[in-house]
């Protein structure tokens, strides 16, 4: 009779960890998208009878220099936030993973190309190249998408790419070639399932920076334009009342620091999960 083998206490630790962090993701993101029911008063609603209002029973996290609730602000802000981290996180990794996959797959001068691409821009600061390309091409939701794109591929195409050179030559490759596979085949089946796992700690770590990017990139005045509510947009609006009224920049800046260490550590949590040192079934 075959036993059961027992999960190790640090497995065991390692899961716990993982549903909690991916629990506290999934509540955050609900906030953010539930916040039309959740928010108490309209984000763009003005009381100005309520201007600059301290944390109270009726607005639970104050109000800003036009009466806006911020709480209610926070809320819909995390759309705009949290949207732009999911988009130019998800395109940066597909692009990236697909180039990184083929240049290692293919080899040869179709490799050397695309790392020679990716060296270029490599060689330039993403956040100053970002800033450049949105004060050209105009600030906006897709434009912030694009500009923080068409850098951020190139760290996950290198990963990739070294990753699929450790794989490609193992021997269940040359047997799937050997039974006849195609090499679309051996991509879809056998090299991009060993890939995408070992890339998912910097998928979701990736999350948090992008979101630390943006409340940066907004803080300039380079974010979504006003009065939409965004959490950096809200911070470049409190700096200017920090002494008078601290409650516009504090409640905005634990947020983003909330949000970053969750998904920070909800990578980790991936990354304990993978260890095979540490965790062993």
């Amino acid at each position: 009779m075959k036993r059961k083998r027992k999960m190790t206490p640090a497995m065991k630790k390692a899961w716990i960890k993982f549903w909690v962090m991916m629990a506290l993701a999934l509540v955050f993101v609900s906030f953010a998208l539930f916040a039309g029911v959740i928010a108490p008063y309209d984000p763009l609603e003005c009381h100005y009878t309520d201007m600059l209002k301290a944390p109270c029973r009726e607005y639970i996290f104050g109000t800003d220099q036009l009466g806006r609730d911020i709480f209610s602000r926070i809320l819909h802000g995390g759309k705009s936030s949290l949207l732009i981290a999911f988009a130019v996180t998800g395109i940066v990794s597909a692009v990236g993973i697909l180039v990184g996959t083929a240049a290692g797959f293919s080899g040869g001068i179709f490799d050397s190309i695309l790392m020679r691409i990716s060296d270029m821009l490599m060689a330039f600061p993403g956040s100053i190249f970002t800033i450049a390309l949105v004060s050209f091409i105009g600030v906006g939701l897709p434009n912030l998408i694009l500009a923080m794109s068409l850098t951020g591929w190139t760290f996950y195409a290198r990963i990739s790419r070294s990753l699929v050179l450790s794989v490609k030559n193992n021997v269940y490759i040359e047997q799937a070639r050997l039974g006849g596979a195609s090499n679309g085949r051996i991509l879809l089946h056998y090299i991009i399932p060993n890939v995408i796992p070992s890339l998912l700690v910097n998928i979701f770590q990736d999350i948090g920076g992008k979101l630390l990017t943006i409340a940066g990139l907004s803080l300039l005045g380079l974010g979504s334009p006003p009065p939409t509510p965004e959490w950096g947009f809200m911070l470049s609006e409190g700096k200017n009342y920090m002494y008078g009224a601290p409650w516009m920049l504090i409640f905005p800046g634990l947020v983003i620091l909330i949000s970053v260490v969750i998904f920070n550590l909800l990578g980790d949590s991936i990354q304990d999960l993978m260890n095979p040192k540490e965790n062993v079934w």
